[in-house]
């Protein structure tokens, strides 16, 4: 591969795709992708707008970008309470992973995979498809989770392993939206303590 290849046109000398790419995810979490403005990025991203094209490509590109960091960054908790020897340590990393996520200091509060994407027009669709099959691919591997929990017998038999996760999933969204909406970290936690008291829910 040559090395001395010039970079595209309009990027700028000491260009840092990664900053860049962190400063995105921030837009987006805070205006979504239909509130984010080409200029809201670009600014943000200290780029103009030649060198965010050649480098991320257009914006459903760049969002797509943001997500995928959203995911292995902010979001990384998911991963790590699946990870969990039991399913009730499973829901209790998640849900206070999720809290977390929503209210710490410095970031937007909520999760972008919620107001991200909820509400758009015509040219969000993508960015909303995007983020319902994101979603939807969470709720899926807390369903594998708890399938495998009933087969070790960690639940009990007959539990509707499908269902249980998505009433995780609901109340995982639930505490983004309130998080969002101007909720404490404290009194999400209080939530999150109360949902685990019941635990497992009959479903």
């Amino acid at each position: 591969m040559d090395t001395s290849q010039k970079a595209p046109i309009g990027r700028p000398r000491g260009f840092d795709a990664d900053e860049a790419l962190e400063r995105a995810v921030r837009v987006f979490w805070e205006k979504g992708y239909e509130g984010a403005s080409l200029a809201d990025l670009t600014s943000a991203m200290g780029i103009n707008r030649p060198s965010m094209y050649a480098a991320f490509g257009n914006k459903d590109e760049l969002f797509r970008k943001a997500l995928e960091r959203y995911t292995e960054g902010p979001a990384a908790y998911v991963n790590r309470a699946l990870a969990e020897p039991t399913a009730r340590e499973v829901v209790t990393a998640f849900l206070h992973g999720a809290v977390r996520t929503a209210t710490r200091p410095g970031d937007p509060h909520g999760c972008l995979g919620i107001q991200g994407g909820i509400a758009t027009g015509d040219q969000g669709r993508r960015a909303r498809d995007l983020l319902a099959a994101w979603r939807e691919s969470g709720c899926s591997m807390l369903r594998e989770r708890f399938q495998r929990a009933v087969d070790e017998g960690d639940l009990p038999e007959g539990t509707d392993a499908g269902l249980l996760a998505r009433y995780v999933m609901t109340v995982t969204n639930g505490l983004a939206v309130q998080a969002a909406g101007g909720t404490s970290r404290e009194e999400l936690e209080q939530v999150v303590e109360a949902i685990l008291h019941t635990w497992p829910p009959q479903v």
